[in-house]
């Protein structure tokens, strides 16, 4: 039959032999390739000759050796058949192309004729790791290979071996004289030293420096935090650290020293002992980081046992570290899968994995990134608790200033690959030195500040490319200070005295830093009265419920809001409150339960979006995000704003153009990136490419589903402005959803706090604000990190235990269960009323307004 094959255990001759190396060099390989995919194979492993076989066959050795039980794997093939006739072809509809399909055999005695010793001696390219056939169980006087795994790490390899140059070689120190990464020698050295570290990434055949001449250290026990923009180098410098940087990456020049031992002289054995001892990295999103098909005891107890200990010793000690990370149920966790689990339980995960080896440094890259305000809060607390414990000095890396300031000891600031300044965190940011430091923190929408008092300053121009030659200043292109001094001599490192130690900066003028002039202009607004203004859309009793794997799980539960034109009504809650629900609904993408209804400029709006005419489908529109996965990469900006405009607007031609170029101006995205792909912008300018879109029919409403959540502080300050500005040209009215208690503060008029589907508080963002407050609300104000501290600074306030699931709420109260001021029976039995503290301030509590407003009253 075409394409039928002997069995690989039959005797052939050398025809054969030849006929079978043929096929294999067609194939591109020897071994089977293990494709990860739902159509795979159960447990299949290669149980053809190795590759480069002998050419010639020799004569089998006479003598058999003693009758033992033949070789048999520990269980049978899972739905495999034992020898497929022929080749599967196209037209047999498999899920695979043939390649995939090919050699699957029964569970056989696998006799190979004899061949190269190294090709039987160790299978694949890792010299390190080799296996060696079982000499116990042998059929003929040569070792017999069985079915057994490749080897870690190699999914798909080429025929040809791979580079091995970070290899071992067989004369190098034995694993006694790799460096001991003890607590004898943290004691007395930094836990992190880096002198004059340079890095380079090589593209089209040149080296562009993203890091250059980057010297720092970090004692023992401190906390050091790297701020900067995207791109910057922040991450790079933590990859270089553990020498993690990708093949195109290398150290150009400089030392890195952890606990003592510099790394760069390290092979590769005394290298994973470093990383399994004395440095571990909690990376940004731990839903990516834990593996997503193994229990929470699989992958800590992993870490232990890498270390030495026995299947019940790990256990135990991961136990241990999972209470150690304030998890409350440990044994109850350690049976869950990561799915299972929320964002703020995953990233304690994540922690109590690093802190297994008890390290001297801990790498923490945007650890809180993403997270609500209440969980960024407990994981903060919890790593100040632990480095205090435990010792550890943490590099911190974020672009949340606010973070940073509140858990760092130290303060680096990283711009286009160069440290332009460092000092304490309380004399940084209390008085910075450097421009660029300068810029970054007044971008920052603080205690206070809202849309009608000013515009927040924004930093202009961009970031220079990676690996481009600039004389002078780096940062003189977008400096207000600079002049030709700047343009033509770079500023060496500054050293300047401050109130709590020495302060770096390179800046010729670091003395005149602080009183740098503004990029954007104050415009100092007054308030603008919206009480008397019309209702743009009104919403009454909207419930939405979800019936999943038999049970009914309410999102939402009985909302009503009104949204007057010209105002932005702010969302806050946690994951799982309902925001993005309600959103859907108001928007016609989710239809609600019976008896909610909606109105937009008095008439009624029908609830799905498919029975809304034109004209009220694009006066609600929706920013997203992700800008990334909202625009589509192969059109051009051009072509993503001027279909808005032919699908929203019903524009053509000379029409269309001319309200296009409107639109981008109105955006501020310049001319010249209307021919570019998305690919090709910024964060930045990707979000104005959406807002654009967004606008383009002329909306009422305008949903932002956390629009700055992804971008940097100086990028989110031009980004609110520009929505800001766009709201008083036009009376547009927003929807804005977002974790950042400050941002929210900035752009809306009015608040509204959502707890497991239910509305707790609305009211003006200053009565919201300043109190009194919903219990939820104060626990979630408290929870804002601030970039210096306040001599007012609230108390803060934790909530025990995790958010209950919407499919079986609390009786009540629903928060009652996590409630710090739970007043009884009362809280568990009955729903609270709505209790007016000011007008149109409501607050549904037992607890009466006076008694809540003298219980947070500021001692």
């Amino acid at each position: 039959m075409g394409g039928q094959r002997d069995r690989p255990a039959d005797r052939r001759g050398a025809r054969a032999a030849a006929r079978d190396r043929r096929a294999a060099r067609a194939r591109g390989g020897w071994g089977e390739q293990r494709h990860r995919d739902p159509g795979d194979r159960h447990h299949l492993h290669a149980d053809h000759r190795a590759h480069r076989a002998r050419g010639r066959v020799r004569r089998a050795q006479s003598g058999l050796r003693a009758g033992r039980a033949i070789a048999r794997r520990k269980r049978v093939l899972h739905h495999v058949r034992g020898d497929p006739a022929e080749r599967a072809a196209a037209d047999h509809r498999g899920s695979h192309r043939a390649t995939r399909l090919r050699h699957f055999r029964g569970c056989h005695a696998v006799v190979p004729r004899l061949r190269h010793s190294a090709a039987v001696g160790r299978l694949g390219p890792r010299p390190l790791r080799v296996l060696h056939a079982d000499g116990g169980r042998r059929v003929v006087d040569r070792r017999v290979r069985r079915r057994r795994n490749r080897l870690a790490g190699r999914g798909r390899e080429p025929r040809r071996r791979w580079h091995t140059g970070s290899a071992r070689p067989m004369n190098g120190p034995p694993p006694s004289a790799f460096p001991i990464f003890d607590g004898s020698k943290r004691a007395e050295t930094d836990a992190l030293t880096l002198v004059g570290l340079t890095v380079a990434y090589r593209s089209r055949g040149r080296d562009r420096e993203v890091l250059q001449d980057i010297s720092l250290r970090i004692k023992r026990g401190e906390a050091y935090g790297l701020v900067g923009e995207s791109g910057c180098g922040k991450s790079t410098a933590a990859l270089a650290i553990l020498r993690y940087l990708p093949r195109n990456g290398r150290v150009k020049s400089g030392k890195i020293s952890i606990a003592g031992h510099d790394i760069a002289s390290m092979n590769a054995d005394a290298l994973r002992h470093m990383r399994a001892n004395a440095v571990s990295m909690v990376y940004q999103d731990p839903g990516r980081a834990l593996n997503p098909s193994l229990t929470i005891a699989r992958q800590v107890s992993e870490a232990f046992e890498l270390a030495g200990a026995s299947v019940n010793e790990a256990l135990e000690h991961t136990i241990d570290i999972l209470r150690r990370v304030r998890i409350s149920s440990p044994e109850r966790v350690m049976e869950s899968y990561p799915h299972q689990l929320s964002g703020g339980m995953q990233q304690r995960v994540v922690i109590a994995m690093a802190l297994a080896c008890n390290p001297a440094l801990l790498i923490l890259d945007e650890p809180t990134t993403g997270l609500d305000a209440t969980v960024e809060a407990e994981v903060l607390d919890l790593i100040a608790q632990l480095r205090e414990e435990l010792g550890t000095a943490v590099l911190f890396i974020s672009h949340n200033l606010a973070v940073i300031g509140r858990m760092c000891d130290r303060v680096g600031v990283l711009y286009a690959g160069k440290l332009v300044e460092e000092g304490t965190t309380r004399d940084v940011f209390a008085r910075p030195r450097h421009p660029y430091t300068v810029g970054l923190l007044r971008c920052l929408p603080t205690t206070g500040r809202s849309k009608d008092t000013g515009r927040l300053d924004t930093i202009p121009g961009s970031l220079p490319l990676p690996g481009s030659v600039t004389q002078g200043c780096i940062y003189a292109q977008r400096c207000k200070l600079a002049d030709d001094r700047c343009h033509r001599d770079a500023p060496p490192p500054y050293r300047v005295p401050a109130a709590h130690g020495d302060q770096m900066a390179r800046c010729h003028y670091h003395e005149r830093a602080i009183d740098l002039p503004r990029a954007t202009p104050e415009v100092l607004r007054a308030a603008v009265d919206r009480t008397d203004a019309p209702l743009a859309l009104r919403a009454e009793n909207l419930s939405k419920t979800f019936h999943v794997g038999g049970e009914s799980l309410r999102a939402v539960h009985d909302v009503s809001l009104e949204l007057k034109l010209g105002e932005t009504l702010g969302l806050v809650g946690e994951s799982g409150s309902g925001k993005t629900t309600l959103a859907k609904l108001l928007l016609g993408l989710l239809s609600p339960d019976a008896g909610g209804s909606m109105e937009l400029d008095g008439a009624a709006l029908p609830a799905r979006v498919t029975n809304r005419n034109d004209e009220q489908v694009k006066s609600l529109q929706i920013v997203f995000q992700n800008p990334d996965s909202a625009l589509n990469r192969a059109h051009s900006v051009r072509r993503l704003i001027a279909r808005s405009l032919s699908k929203l607007g019903a524009l053509r031609g000379a029409a269309k153009e001319a309200r296009l170029q409107s639109l981008t101006a109105a955006v501020r995205l310049p001319e010249r990136y209307l021919s570019s792909r998305t690919r090709q912008l910024s964060g930045g300018l990707k979000q104005r490419v959406a807002i654009a879109r967004a606008f383009a029919g002329d909306p009422r409403v305008v949903v932002c589903d956390e629009p700055t959540s992804a971008l940097d502080v100086s990028v989110q300050a031009a980004i609110l402005n520009l929505l800001a500005d766009l709201q008083r040209e036009r009376g547009v009215s927003y929807v804005f959803i977002s974790h950042d208690l400050h941002v929210v503060r900035y752009l809306s008029d009015r608040i509204a706090v959502l707890y497991l589907g239910r509305l707790m508080e609305i009211g003006r963002a200053t009565d919201v604000f300043d109190g009194p407050h919903h219990p939820y609300t104060e626990a979630l104000l408290s929870s804002i990190p601030e970039i210096v501290d306040e001599p007012q600074a609230r108390e803060r306030i934790r909530l025990s235990g995790e958010l209950p699931s919407a499919a079986n709420p609390p009786s009540g109260c629903v928060f009652h269960t996590r409630c710090p001021r739970k007043i009884g029976a009362i809280c568990e039995q009955q729903e609270p009323p709505y209790a007016h503290a000011a007008d149109g301030h409501r607050i549904r509590c037992h607890i009466p307004v006076a008694e809540l407003k003298r219980l947070q009253k500021p001692e």
